[in-house]
């Protein structure tokens, strides 16, 4: 039976031109002609494979097209970025054809450019809408329309309301739009209110309008409800049955102070001839949540739980979430346990997976942890017992993983993460820096390895797999590190055969330096975006080649799909029709959770920084230590401690007259000469709030 990939290789790879059906059947050797052709037209509605005018079917990129997301620009030309490893394509705002930010669409290149430049395209198909709802704020209001102008600023053009669609909106009001009208040329985008969501000036507001604008669930549907609401609230005497009884091990939960879904624990022990015996303990998810069930299909839907900083959006009802699947101290849980005996430093001996039922000795937070292995006092010593003892055999045991990882080639991150604490009305009164500490890390490694174990257990058994894959970065993204790198010395080299411990070494470079934040962030911009895929194309980032995600089936849709494959394989193995069943769909199963993930990300993201900018608004015309971020020739960007960003426009600096050096990316003034670069220390004015563009305007004290 062929399957989508097989014939999307051979039309990328072997076909010597667009071949008809017929030609495709006789190379292939497939004799369902009905089953071949519905699926040339399932690839080609999603722009997959295209049809030339002579009725033969090819890959896009061997007929010059290219398929990617648009990423537009403010003033109004775009790229779009393709989902195959080719060049970004820059698209003038006349060739967009009605074409907006995020849309997936098939360009046509028009012109080759000089090396280093972006090819030209032209956009001839809308695949994919991305913007079929949009937030935006009521900006004025005639008898016969209104106009909505859309947050997201890189959708240029008001949104046209006609007063009947308008409903009780009023002027200055936040609202979420549906759209009724593509642009096509001609006209541009119409739509309707379907809620009004309150003042704009609000900040009550601000949250609810990013989880309208990227259509997030709030509530689970009638039956997922239902279903849930039906599930045991405890252990039940029959589930034991064929489990291992790990309820007697000492085993801790680990995780931050606010959190609700404990769905992984650990436990630690040293066996007779001193190796290490690490248990990683994951909640059954899978066994509460039956494949097919209303609970599967919304928790499908969703992919991920999206966590905002006043609430969250959880992937599962909290009667799984934060009830029978969270490993809560003191209560009997479900787990799936992989128990790894590993040498002192740090190298896997031997592993067994097993379904178990576990008993959490006790919940600790990152912060108790750190304060233990810290010092802790005798009080302390009483009170903890063994387990502090536990604790200081998982710090050694963490850092033999992570030093093991690193001699790899691993990457090693340590970009700063800002908590935004708020007060009961959801305001930011707080931006508090979370430092990565050796708790954090004893968690990290213990998760990464057992991810690595399942990965490669179920890869030897050609199980079908979803694989958490990060490819190396493209040639395009190093030459364009590169040439912000040079200014500050630095330089990666690339080759085909590139190596993440290449990456690593800069990393090494500018640890404990004054740029050292700055160059760890432009090296994870230059890096791809890590993704599911049921090919095993390796991770970069972690220097291994078989990597899957299993210790979140609470809030990661994909890590529920492992624990069904594993669990499968636990009761004997998969048959032939399960695995051609299961290889059919992962295709779609990793794109669908690729794309929920990035979604999740995107909304996260915004969430934070829009309650930063939020809390910045108290500290207009106060001065802030900072670093120069990023120059260009219209100003700089100054990061300061906090993590905010703002920009100090050129037109600020009074003393000189300002000239861009793009090659070094550097501001010089023509009199003074004095110059401002990436990574200078700065001392900068807090001038200006501009909630609505999520802007930081600053000028050089």
């Amino acid at each position: 039976m062929l399957n989508r990939q097989d014939l999307l290789s051979f039309l990328e790879e072997k076909a010597e031109g667009p071949l008809g059906v017929e030609e495709l059947a006789a190379r292939l050797c497939v004799k369902d002609l009905p089953a071949l052709l519905n699926l040339l037209r399932e690839l080609e509605e999603e722009g997959r494979v295209v049809v030339t005018r002579r009725h033969g079917y090819a890959a896009p990129r061997k007929v010059g097209l290219v398929v990617g997301r648009v990423q537009a620009h403010p003033r109004g030309f775009a790229f779009v970025v393709p989902e195959a490893e080719d060049e970004e394509v820059f698209v003038l705002s006349g060739d967009l054809r009605g074409a907006l930010h995020g849309d997936r669409v098939m360009v046509r290149i028009v012109e080759r450019r000089a090396a280093g430049a972006h090819p030209q395209g032209v956009v001839v198909r809308v695949l994919e809408r991305a913007n079929r709802r949009l937030l935006g704020t009521v900006v004025e209001k005639k008898r016969r329309y209104a106009r909505v102008r859309p947050d997201e600023k890189r959708l240029v053009e008001p949104v046209l309301v006609p007063a009947e669609n308008l409903g009780k909106a009023r002027l200055q009001d936040k609202v979420l739009v549906e759209v009724t009208r593509w642009p096509d040329g001609h006209r541009g985008l119409e739509g309707r209110v379907v809620e009004v969501i309150g003042p704009a000036a609000d900040p009550a507001t601000a949250v609810r309008a990013l989880i309208r604008a990227y259509d997030l669930p709030e509530e689970f549907g009638r039956r997922a409800r239902k279903e849930a609401a039906a599930v045991p609230r405890a252990v039940l005497p029959e589930d034991l049955a064929g489990r291992l009884d790990l309820r007697s091990w000492r085993t801790v939960t680990i995780d931050g102070a606010d959190a609700r879904d404990l769905d992984d624990a650990v436990s630690l022990s040293l066996t007779p001839n001193g190796n290490y015996l690490l248990g990683v303990h994951i909640a059954d998810v899978a066994r509460y949540v039956p494949p097919g069930s209303a609970l599967d299909r919304e928790a499908r839907k969703r992919g991920t739980s999206v966590y905002l900083p006043d609430r969250v959006l959880p992937m599962l009802p909290r009667e799984l979430s934060n009830g029978i699947c969270s490993l809560n101290a003191g209560a009997d849980r479900l787990a799936v346990s992989v128990l790894m005996e590993l040498d002192r430093e740090g190298r896997l001996v031997k592993y067994d997976l097993a379904r178990s039922v576990i008993r959490v000795a006790r919940r600790l937070t990152y912060e108790e942890v750190q304060g233990l292995l810290d010092g802790a006092g005798e009080r302390e010593r009483r009170e903890y017992g063994a387990l502090l003892r536990d604790l200081e055999l998982m710090a050694e045991l963490a850092l033999a993983l992570r030093a093991e990882r690193i001699k790899q080639g691993a990457l090693d991150f340590d970009l700063p993460e800002v908590k935004v604490e708020l007060d009961d009305r959801g305001r930011a009164v707080r931006l508090v820096r979370v430092r990565r500490t050796l708790a954090h890390q004893i968690i990290e490694e213990f998760m990464i390895r057992a991810n690595r174990v399942v990965a490669e257990h179920l890869h030897w058994l050609e199980a079908p797999l979803l694989y958490r894959v990060h490819e190396k970065p493209s040639a395009q993204a190093i030459t364009e590190l590169n040439q912000v790198l040079a200014p500050l010395g630095y330089r990666v080299r690339w080759h085909p055969e590139m190596e993440p411990r290449q990456v690593q070494r800069l990393l090494e470079q500018v640890a404990g330096r004054p740029e050292e934040r700055l160059v760890h962030s432009l090296v994870l911009r230059a890096m791809q975006h890590a993704r599911y895929c049921p090919r095993p194309l390796g991770h970069f980032g972690l220097a291994t080649g078989l990597y899957c995600h299993f210790t979140s089936p609470i809030r990661r849709y994909p890590d529920l799909t492992v624990h069904r494959v594993l669990a499968r394989c636990l009761d004997g193995g998969l048959s032939l029709q399960e695995r051609e069943a299961l290889a059919a769909r992962l295709e779609r199963e990793g794109e669908h959770a690729s794309a929920r993930e990035r979604v999740a990300e995107e909304v996260e993201r915004a969430a934070v920084e829009m309650k930063k900018i939020e809390y910045m608004q108290q500290f207009v015309g106060e001065v802030f230590p900072g670093v120069v971020a990023g120059v260009c020739s219209f100003g700089l960007f100054v990061e300061l401690e906090n993590t905010v960003q703002g920009l100090v426009h050129i037109s600020t600096l009074d003393d000189d007259y300002y000239e861009f050096v793009p090659e070094r990316l550097w501001l010089v003034g023509r009199r003074t000469r004095r110059t401002y670069r990436m990574g200078q220390p700065v001392r900068v004015r807090v001038v200006r709030v501009d909630a609505y563009a999520r802007q930081v305007d600053m000028e050089l004290v």
